[in-house]
């Protein structure tokens, strides 16, 4: 249809130009200009009679060709007015759409067919009007960029339109460029797709996370009553959304239904696990509730595997929220509440027995902490090597000995004779693996948070030991996974597996220190993020050597650190109520911004702060927090990760200012959320 009114528009410019050319003759200017000349000759020469004839003549020549020209212009006018008509009776032939001719400069409208005149209520009048004028949001830049359809649609008297265009250079002195718009009407296409999206189906798994807990105890009456309320809770919610629902095991059910119904569960921000905290049990236990969703999948089967890897991902977070798995990415709602300790000692022996037996097998191994490492992944890599001990294999730990947070702990082990050159660098451990060695990533589950990632991605079984929230981005796949987002560290899960992996004499009083000194940081000495496990865990440690005041001296800062700790603490101003905010101009260390927040959190009035300060063209955040708010759920947008007591990101090639207003927008979105 472009091709045939595309000719048509030529057949008809040739016409008007040949017409006009009829019509329109030279300038008449320069012919009296001559004759005027002659008179004035024959004036100068004496010759009167002569000169008043050619005066007489050239007045009449001229009252003639004015008389001409007014006439000609009249007919031209006439003959343009015809021009509409015509072109209108080949478009209405010719092309079915509705359909209007632009300029591209300035987007006035030079032509439009009938059926455009009715779509829009477009009117011919003296006044230049504007495509823009009708159709405010819509833009003819893809024309200038020779693309021949809209990258959008329009929607007009509540039908919705697809527009094509060609351009065309006019025949005129200026090279006006015009373009012509076709507008096709795919409503009826366009109702019959968003149908299908609306009632693709939506696969989720609900989980009742402390189920074990809540029924710990209680008698076969009291557990039917406590699933009949639970029972009840979930099909009040899952009726409005009209779906397939069924119990699938005692403590997980499946629930299917379209698409349609997601929006207004993710608007409620699904309050089914909100809801299920009013169950409580005779023990005084209130119920807590996780759901992973899998949308977007080509079938039922890809639609379930996202919905069993979202509430694996919502477990590893702590549980109590829902996560939605699309194709692409995770999406959270939820996690607020501070995580309850659900470990299984069953899970640390199972785990104990597999990875020794995986390090028996295994012709290199490998510890890998995260970028910059603290007291806790190196105390965890520490573990980690006790257990390789015990097998007769010898362990590298992966650690850029000239940028970590760890330089007195790191110094002490050097002095040891058995850890003499245990530690690499990424570079070297890239020489030395093999097919058959193994990696094992402590204190981290993110790939781009470990201190060397090429190693991460060279060999092929990894096993990761960490304690923080699951971030999208994580390890995967894994051989084994002992993630424990309940655990204050992963010096803590290290220790819980030397418990059953190896004899208490087996353990040097250097790595019953190192792992102290993990937990004493991770727990600010014992003071977040502490449950039962955690003292059992330092406990056992504290039996085998490893010394407090030692720990607190290996955390321990000269003067000109300190008093630079506490001119960050100068810079902190209160955002909100209970969060302090301290953004440096001026580079610092990671220390420092940690032990900062750290430090905010004595002030009486302060639940949460937050640290940032500029690095190498990069703004790096530490966040601090007692527990009653997530900064891990506050960083986590801007890209960062951790739990919810502790909390960092980095975000490369900004300002200050640039990562405040992001910083405070999460903020308050966490609060109105």
């Amino acid at each position: 249809m472009d091709i045939v009114g595309y000719s048509a528009q030529n057949l008809e410019e040739r016409d008007v130009n040949k017409k006009l050319g009829q019509l329109i003759h030279p300038g008449m200017g320069i012919y009296f200009t001559v004759m005027a000349l002659f008179c004035l000759c024959a004036l100068l020469l004496d010759y009167i009679t002569l000169a008043v004839g050619e005066i007489a003549v050239t007045f009449i020549v001229f009252a003639f060709y004015m008389l001409r020209k007014h006439r000609r212009h009249r007919q031209m006018l006439q003959y343009l007015q015809t021009i509409p008509s015509a072109i209108e009776s080949v478009s209405q032939g010719e092309c079915p759409f509705p359909m209007v001719m632009i300029r591209l400069g300035d987007g006035g409208i030079v032509w439009a067919n009938e059926k455009f005149i009715d779509l829009t209520g477009f009117s011919d009048t003296m006044l230049v009007q504007t495509i823009h004028a009708l159709l405010p949001e819509f833009s003819t830049d893809w024309l200038g960029d020779r693309k021949t359809e809209a990258p959008y649609d329009v929607e007009l008297s509540g039908r919705r339109y697809r527009v094509y265009g060609t351009t065309h250079r006019a025949n005129d002195p200026m090279g006006t460029m015009l373009g012509v718009l076709y507008f096709s009407d795919l409503t009826m296409l366009y109702q019959v797709r968003d149908e299908y999206i609306r009632s693709r189906p939506v696969v989720s798994i609900i989980l009742i996370d402390n189920y074990e807990e809540l029924t710990k105890n209680l008698n076969e009456s009291a557990i039917s009553s406590l699933n009949a309320r639970i029972n009840d809770v979930i099909l009040e919610w899952s009726a409005q959304y009209h779906g397939l629902f069924r119990k699938l095991e005692r403590n997980r059910y499946i629930f299917i239904f379209e698409k349609r119904h997601l929006r207004d569960a993710v608007e409620k921000k699904f309050s089914l696990v909100e809801d299920m905290h009013q169950v409580i049990s005779p023990n005084g236990l209130s119920a807590s509730l996780s759901i992973g969703l899998g949308v977007d999948g080509a079938n039922f089967e890809e639609n379930f595997n996202f919905a069993c890897l979202s509430i694996e991902m919502a477990l590893s977070r702590g549980g109590d929220q829902a996560v939605i798995k699309d194709r692409l990415n995770f999406t959270f709602f939820g996690g607020r509440n501070q995580e309850g300790d659900s470990r299984s000692k069953v899970r640390s022996r199972v785990t104990a027995n597999s990875l020794m037996e995986l390090i028996g097998q295994s012709s290199e191994i490998f510890i890998m902490g995260h970028k910059n490492a603290d007291l806790d992944s190196v105390g965890a890599a520490m573990g980690i090597s006790c257990l390789c001990r015990k097998k007769n294999k010898k362990a590298y730990i992966v650690l850029d000995l000239e940028h970590n947070a760890s330089e007195k702990l790191v110094e002490e082990i050097l002095r040891e004779p058995e850890y003499k050159d245990i530690f690499i660098s990424g570079q070297e451990a890239l020489l030395r693996c093999d097919s058959h060695s193994i990696l094992i990533v402590v204190d981290t589950n993110r790939p781009a948070q470990v201190e060397c990632e090429p190693l991460l991605e060279t060999i092929p079984k990894v096993c990761v030991v960490d304690h923080h929230r699951r971030a999208a981005d994580y390890i995967d796949p894994v051989v084994v996974n002992f993630h424990e987002p309940y655990a204050s560290s992963a010096s803590e899960l290290t220790t819980e597996l030397l418990q059953y992996a190896v004899d208490p004499t087996d353990i040097l009083p250097i790595e019953a220190k190192s792992l102290l000194a993990g937990i004493c940081l991770d727990t600010k000495s014992f003071n977040v993020r502490t449950g039962e496990r955690t003292f059992e865990a330092a406990a056992f440690l504290r039996r085998l050597g490893a010394d407090t005041v030692d720990v607190k001296m290996l955390m321990q800062r000269d003067l000109k650190h300190t008093v630079a700790k506490y001119d960050i603490i100068r810079m902190a101003k209160m955002y909100r109520p209970e969060l302090a905010i301290a953004a440096l101009d001026v580079p610092t260390t990671r220390i420092l911004a940690g032990q900062a927040a750290d430090e905010l959190l004595n002030i009486a009035g302060i639940s949460a702060s937050v640290v940032l300060y500029p690095d190498n063209g990069s703004v790096i955040m530490s966040a601090r927090s007692l527990g009653s708010i997530n900064v891990q759920m506050i960083l986590e947008p801007l890209g960062g990760g951790g739990n919810a007591a502790t909390a960092g990101a980095q975000i490369k090639d900004t300002t200050i200012q640039e990562v405040m207003k992001k910083l405070t927008a999460s903020i308050d979105q966490y609060f109105e959320n």
